[in-house]
């Protein structure tokens, strides 16, 4: 669920430290709304209209887009601080080409995209943070690309659970994160066994519940720190 929080104190905290009023010549964090978004709820959908600039200030959130078959393709995940829908916003997209689900409780600033287009594209401080943005963007796309090829699977999976999760809890699907990770779906179903053999996790529905926090981030570490 999205509900809008109107807590003064929060929104000036959060605009703050998660550096979302530093991202405009002007304070916009007064004309923007803060908003909470559920774990598991979408922040935006594929194919809605894309009349939204998004900032989220606190939580994770994955990128998803839906094929022309009916598939669905992770491709990557969003930590803070960040823009949701600078793209659409740039290129000027009457819908949102993907979709960003929230991983655990989002806390976003939501600002209108039709009262404020010519002034943020006027605005070169902001185009220069969007800039920079997509640069660290792809940047962290090659980093993925270069762990799928220089780590093992099990190390990976680690630092892949220990993102993912939410309240200890995993239930990302099978599917995704074989093809996401590179490896087949055989693969991948082997090393969950081999995690759950070592105590590290237990098999629920849907999904696997994290028993070994330690061990998990031991293994981790040399992905999320290269």
């Amino acid at each position: 669920m999205m509900h809008q929080l109107k807590n003064t104190t929060l929104i000036q905290q959060l605009a703050t430290t998660s550096q979302f009023n530093h991202q405009f010549s002007t304070n916009l964090a007064t004309k923007a709304d803060l908003v909470l978004i559920s774990a598991g709820d979408q922040v935006v959908t594929q194919g809605k209209a894309a009349d939204t600039l998004w900032y989220l200030a606190r939580g994770r959130t994955k990128l998803t887009t839906t094929l022309a078959n009916g598939k669905i393709a992770l491709i990557d995940f969003f930590t803070t601080p960040c823009f949701i829908g600078e793209m659409e916003f740039i290129d000027h997209q009457p819908t949102y080409t993907f979709t960003v689900t929230a991983l655990s409780d989002c806390w976003c600033f939501r600002l209108p995209v039709a009262p404020y287009r010519q002034r943020l594209l006027q605005d070169s401080h902001f185009l220069q943070q969007l800039c920079q943005y997509f640069v660290h963007k792809n940047y962290r796309n090659i980093q993925t690309a270069t762990r799928n090829q220089s780590f093992p699977l099990v190390q990976r999976l680690a630092a892949f659970i220990l993102l993912t999760a939410h309240n200890d809890q995993y239930t990302e699907k099978n599917t995704q994160v074989a093809e996401y990770l590179g490896v087949s779906y055989r693969h991948l179903l082997y090393v969950f066994s081999q995690l759950v053999k070592d105590g590290s996790l237990t098999r629920t529905h849907p999904g696997y519940h994290i028993i070994n926090h330690q061990y998990l981030r031991s293994l981790a570490y040399d992905v999320q720190h290269s």
